[in-house]
């Protein structure tokens, strides 16, 4: 890979060059055009299937928080916290402070952290498709526990199982897709997988309003109807192919050909085979400031927040699902424009938004709520507005490009461990999220939503300095844009440094 080359003027390119969209940031475009093939029906199915992966991580974010709103599995489990919610004795913001409660939701994502870190090696030795079906049985296993326990350390043992199918779904899905996606198309396909979470979100509050009203047994319905996805998920990983970049680095170069001509739809992949062959910081920020927006506070306890804030009973799961919807087709408009607009203008118009709509709710809270009041009507709109707009800010920017960037950013020989750092970074900032909120809801109040609003503003300060543009730059010649970058290029040896060192 001749990283030192750099594209012409349009004048000096040829015919084919010159209706090329132009990748950023140095990207040889002589080399890139001649990468051939484009969305064939077998890229389309294997991108479909594999993007099922996404929706077990959002059917656990949206299946939580209701559960643990209904009175049953509070008076089965945490009956301390039951208790309080029904005197309403602690007051709007703390009737949910249970660090026995917080555990019990934040045992999945210390057990996803593990199994992250134990996924990294095992995709890069057996293949994504191997991680993928592992990943789907261990949910599986996790759902079957949680919706038939009886007593609180059988649930906590399946939300580790839960934990690990996840830390293996999330470290290989995101990895399957960038490789499998043409160039172009890449972060549109990439984005299936935070579709798919979003839908799975969606799909777990309609549950929730509905099985709330099954009493008693309604939540271990909702707990059980987590294992459909992740049947699909291993049982569709069955029949995916690894992926070529996955075969080359295994030493399978002919499988990887052959793969690669089949999901290519054209036999003329010489170009780009040669580079799968030859083949940060913003692996471990990306998913920290997705977690740092204050999206879980939404989307992981949206019942109990809205019940806070004095939604009553069903209106708190309605609000949950209204926000769920707005997540779903947010995420769809992202899947349209991240190859048209690029990824940098999207993460910093979502972020300025997100700020906006967390300030309007800090302001209306901190003015009108409090002290064993209700928000009156016209606020309670207001609220319930602004946090659907910063939901669909979220939706098309930090929500799926928190994943899609970290992916497409790493050379063959590292992509497997920098995407389990990817992972395990959100987990562990999920994981102290899913510990700390509720105490730092009941310590800040409305204060916390200006919290994540400095958090938005220090993120987004951050795409702006460093983060280079990867719209439409081949995966395999990600190396190009971090030699470019003004501040990156500080941290890395140039072809030619390189190979003046080896004559040497």
């Amino acid at each position: 890979m001749d990283g030192g080359k750099v594209a012409g003027s349009a004048a000096e390119a040829s015919p084919e060059t010159a209706a090329t969209p132009t990748p950023a940031n140095g990207v040889d475009l002589e080399k890139t055009v001649q990468y051939k093939g484009g969305v064939t029906p077998f890229v389309i199915m294997v991108c479909l299937v594999a993007a099922i992966g996404g929706s077990i991580f959002g059917y656990d974010i949206g299946i939580s928080g209701g559960v643990t709103s209904m009175d049953p599995f509070l008076e089965t489990f945490f009956p301390a916290v039951y208790g309080k919610k029904k005197q309403q004795s602690e007051g709007n913001y703390c009737r949910y402070d249970s660090q026995v409660l917080s555990a019990y939701v934040s045992s999945l994502y210390l057990a996803g952290l593990a199994g992250s870190l134990a996924a990294g090696p095992a995709t890069r030795r057996r293949g994504r498709r191997a991680s993928i079906i592992f990943g789907g049985l261990c949910y599986a296993t996790g759902a079957a526990l949680g919706a038939t326990a009886a007593k609180l350390p059988v649930i906590v043992f399946g939300r580790i199982f839960l934990g690990f199918g996840i830390g293996f779904g999330n470290q290989a899905v995101p990895l399957y897709l960038s490789e499998m996606a043409p160039a172009h198309l890449r972060g549109g396909l990439s984005v299936m997988f935070q579709l798919a979470t979003t839908v799975a979100i969606f799909s777990a509050n309609m549950i929730n309003y509905g099985t709330e009203k099954i009493r008693p047994w309604g939540w271990r319905l909702s707990l059980a109807l987590a294992a459909a996805p992740a049947i699909l998920m291993a049982a569709g990983g069955l029949f995916l192919p690894d992926t070529p970049n996955s075969l080359v680095a295994r030493g399978h170069h002919s499988s990887a050909r052959a793969v690669l001509e089949k999901i290519r739809g054209t036999p003329a992949v010489d170009a780009e085979f040669r580079d799968m062959v030859d083949a940060l910081v913003v692996a471990a920020l990306m998913p920290a400031f997705q977690i740092l927006t204050g999206i879980n506070a939404v989307l992981f306890y949206a019942p109990m927040l809205f019940q806070s804030m004095g939604f009553t009973g069903n209106a708190s799961l309605y609000s949950s699902v209204v926000t769920g919807a707005v997540l779903v087709m947010s995420t769809v408009v992202s899947v349209f424009t991240v190859d048209r607009w690029g990824r940098r203008p999207l993460l910093i118009a979502g972020g300025i938004q997100m700020i906006v709509c967390q300030v309007i709710v800090a302001v209306v809270l901190g003015l009108k709520f409090g002290n064993g009041e209700q928000l009156s009507k016209g606020f309670s709109v207001v609220v319930v507005a602004a946090i659907c707009l910063f939901v669909a800010a979220f939706g098309w920017s930090w929500g799926p490009l928190g994943w899609t960037v970290p992916s497409e950013i790493f050379p063959l020989e590292t992509r497997s461990a920098g995407q389990s750092i990817t992972v395990a970074v959100n987990l562990l900032f999920t994981f102290a999220f899913a510990q700390s909120f509720l105490s730092l809801l009941c310590m800040l109040k409305f204060g916390a939503f200006l919290f994540f609003a400095g958090w938005v503003a220090a993120m987004t300060a951050f795409v702006v300095l460093f983060l280079p543009e990867t719209k439409g730059v081949p995966i395999e010649e990600m190396e190009v844009v971090w030699r470019n970058h003004w501040f990156w290029k500080k941290f890395l040896y140039s072809h030619s440094t390189v190979a003046a060192a080896d004559e040497a």
